[in-house]
């Protein structure tokens, strides 16, 4: 390991004020009296940052907040010691609502559009982020994309940064994500349904996805594929080699937030100088201790320590 782990900025265009609470039975037409409600600050690349303080590391979270309810964000965000810089906007922060229906397990995601931004908006964001980047380090645009933020905004980030010697991470869809792939970024994590959408194919079998991971490395577009595949595990795909991960015996409660602390163990392990294989071994960890919480609640370094001592690749 590194003296100091190499820099991490995270870069979240569109943020989201988590709300889950949980009701006996989801009906139309009823007042749903529901049980205690939870307060989080959400979205792709600050999750990633929120794990990384989790466990015990550092980023620099670059993020667009504005109205009442990013500011209720961004105080969150600071009572957990979140570092960054908060980029204003006009518009108000968006809401996700997530609701477990306790008579039968199942849990109803709600998500909310994000505020539309001006150029000037979003370009202060992408500014931001090219300032903080670093040479060495890594650079994580993650998350979905805010209406007026154009859908090549992470093959402009990916562009930016490479300017900086710094390595990318992109965790997106779509459009956003193909055109990043453009650029050719370090790293990916797509869900396997996410990498058929990207290499216009359904992808029926586990093997039908691991080879069109492995398309992706071979045509140069992008040097690490790590695919996320729920209960069957994760896969990752280098040049050098291909290791697949089984997931460890847990309970799911939530699968909120599980591919961000996935996302987030891998890139600090990475920072902190350790191998592919460590960091992949560390992403799945985060993604199962997620999943052991409830609701928007993220993984716990107790249990990520844990299962990443027990996992094999």
């Amino acid at each position: 390991m590194p003296p100091h782990p190499l820099p991490i900025t995270t870069l979240t265009i569109n943020p989201a004020f988590d709300v889950s609470t949980s009701t006996p039975t989801v009906m139309p037409e009823h007042k749903m009296r529901c049980g205690p409600n939870r307060l989080d600050p959400g979205g792709g690349g600050v999750n990633v940052s929120r794990v990384i303080s989790r466990l015990g590391g550092q980023s620099t979270a670059i993020y667009a907040v504005g109205g009442p309810t990013g500011q209720a964000y961004r105080q969150l965000l600071e009572a957990e010691g979140i570092v960054g810089r908060a980029v204003s906007i006009t518009g108000s922060t968006r809401e996700n609502i997530t609701i477990d229906e306790t008579s039968t397990g199942k849990q109803f995601r709600f998500v909310l559009q994000g505020p539309e931004l001006s150029e000037a908006e979003w370009q202060a964001a992408l500014d931001a982020t090219v300032s903080a980047a670093r040479h060495g380090g890594y650079v994580v645009p993650s998350g979905s994309l805010p209406p007026g933020v154009p859908d090549d905004y992470y093959a402009r980030v990916t562009h930016a940064a490479h300017g900086s010697g710094a390595r990318v991470v992109v965790d997106a869809s779509g459009e956003a994500l193909a055109a990043a792939l453009d650029e050719g970024v370090y790293l990916i994590k797509p869900s396997g349904r996410e990498l058929g959408e990207l290499v216009g194919s359904a992808l029926a079998t586990i093997d039908e996805r691991i080879a069109a991971a492995e398309e992706l490395v071979r045509r140069g577009r992008v040097e690490v594929v790590a695919l996320t595949l729920g209960g069957a595990g994760a896969v990752l795909a280098t040049r050098d080699e291909t290791l697949q991960l089984s997931p460890p015996p847990i309970e799911v409660r939530s699968t909120v937030g599980a591919g961000d602390s996935f996302l987030a163990g891998m890139v600090l392990r990475l920072a902190e100088g350790r191998s592919l294989a460590d960091a992949f071994r560390a992403g799945v960890a985060c993604g199962a201790a997620t999943a052991m919480t409830e609701a928007t609640e993220l993984c716990h370094a107790d249990d990520v320590h844990r299962l990443e001592a027990s996992l094999a690749v």
